[in-house]
């Protein structure tokens, strides 16, 4: 009589199939797969599989479906929602070893890509062939880029260029039962039947595991030009917005916002920011990064440096500081990005990303903020976005606290989204941490169409399940 478990079975299996290089299992569970970067405690999946190639992934996959064993796919673990832990009764399927450039098509302006490759890398690939990778992230030296597509990441640079989606032209995936569809197309026109691409992509790996894309390249920029502007209040911040879009036209690749409580926090606490304005003391209404980038520097610097002038005088920008060089566009966007510091200062801090009408970002972050500190005394915030394509992110952060009130603020930060018709996830995804929030954002006929999709894919639900639905 066999008085083995199933998934007991199923690591045999996987073991006799896929070697023990590639299935470690129990105390050989290596930390890094035990968590992503959502904050949640670690839980120690009951392997990790961390196949060689797409044909690998796919044996992983049919293996675990027959025995009826979850699996949870990883790609950088940089995810904050929680999407990629696993717990001790699910299997971790990493894709580290999925890694590399396969092919870089110049006459098509694409790359093809493992899925498991950093970021960084297809960056780099991209410049070094004389093409630009539009999509950035701060973790770009660690987060795959099959993760950023089964979340749909942003960005600095979806103003121009779009959301992740927007450069995939191919795919292969894994389903759920172990088949491998290969369809690494590299046409921009391709309307043969479904553009089944799209199902995957931000469907946070619960459809199916994406093992390679083609992905489409962009010219290498010849010119950029960043300028750090002072308004005097929102509203004239979204008019900047509206003459960015107007004036500078396919020139625009950025417009970053900084409310007055993150622009105070970040330039008086983080310790290698320095205050671009200096000397001038007067307390701005909203604080706006503009970076445009072309393809002629003597033209395009000069357009650019005209257009900011005529703002000036007419009163729409308060006051401005240019990039002169690169070094001075790196010390602009260190204001920006430095909020990724803000973990030493306000450990265990509070991170939201929502989604908003761009004439109610102000009207909401007034009243955010308001009610944060009414309900919890002593609250802190900051408030800052990537405006032009309707993105906020809050951080939080009530001092003393042993533990962090994330229930309440969730109340708070959640309630008042709902309120104006925005979005509980603009570019992080759901994971888990989102899901009870979900349904504000989305209908129950959406939802129940979401539920009918996953269960025509996943009828047995093994391929990370509990995730976002």
């Amino acid at each position: 009589m066999n008085t083995t478990t199933p998934a007991q079975q199923a690591m045999q299996t996987l073991l006799e199939q896929l070697g023990p290089i590639a299935v470690l299992i129990g105390d050989d569970v290596p930390a890094r797969n035990r968590n992503d970067y959502s904050g949640f405690e670690a839980t120690r999946p009951l392997a990790v599989i961390r196949p060689a190639d797409a044909a690998g992934v796919a044996t992983a996959m049919r293996i675990c479906h027959e025995y009826g064993v979850a699996v949870v796919p990883q790609g950088g673990l940089t995810g904050l929602c929680g999407g990629a832990r696993a717990d001790g009764e699910q299997v971790a399927l990493s894709l580290e070893r999925l890694v590399g450039i396969e092919e870089i098509d110049e006459a098509s302006a694409t790359m093809t890509v493992w899925a498991g490759t950093p970021l960084e890398t297809v960056q780099k690939a991209a410049d070094e062939a004389g093409f630009f990778c539009p999509l950035d992230l701060g973790a770009r030296g660690s987060c795959a880029i099959g993760g950023n597509l089964s979340t749909n990441a942003g960005g600095n640079r979806v103003i121009r260029y779009g959301m992740a989606r927007e450069m995939v032209l191919g795919i292969e995936v894994v389903l759920p039962d172990g088949t491998l569809v290969t369809s690494l197309n590299k046409m921009i026109k391709n309307n043969a039947g479904y553009d089944i691409k799209h199902l995957f992509i931000g469907s946070e790996g619960t459809l199916g595991i994406i093992t390679r894309v083609v992905l489409k390249m962009f010219p290498k920029p010849a010119s950029t030009m960043v300028a750090l502007c002072a308004i005097e209040n929102y509203a004239g911040a979204v008019k900047l917005l509206g003459a960015a879009r107007r004036d500078l036209g396919p020139l625009l690749s950025a417009f970053e916002a900084m409310w007055p409580d993150y622009w105070q926090f970040i330039t008086t606490n983080v310790h290698g920011v320095r205050n671009p304005f200096a000397g001038d003391d007067t307390q701005y209404g909203a604080y706006v990064l503009i970076e445009a980038t072309g393809t002629d520097p003597e033209i395009d610097s000069a357009r650019f440096n005209a257009w900011l002038e005529r703002l000036l005088e007419d009163g729409t920008v308060s006051n401005a500081v240019i990039s002169q060089s690169v070094a001075d566009q790196h010390a602009l966007w260190n204001v920006r990005d430095s909020v990724g510091e803000l973990h030493q200062l306000w450990p265990g801090h509070l991170a939201y990303d929502i989604g908003l009408p761009v004439a109610s970002m102000n009207e909401y972050a007034q009243r955010c903020k308001a009610q944060l500190e009414a309900e919890l005394p002593g609250c802190q915030s900051v408030f800052y976005g990537h405006i032009g394509d309707g993105n906020v992110h809050i951080v939080i952060y009530l001092p003393g606290a042993a533990k962090q009130p994330k229930d309440a603020v969730d109340e708070i930060v959640y309630g008042l989204v709902q309120q104006y018709s925005g979005t509980v996830s603009a570019e992080h995804g759901i994971g888990t941490l989102k899901q009870r929030w979900l349904p504000q954002a989305r209908s129950p006929e959406y939802l129940g169409l979401m539920k009918t999709l996953k269960a025509a894919l996943d009828p047995k639900n093994v391929l990370n399940p509990g995730k976002v639905i």
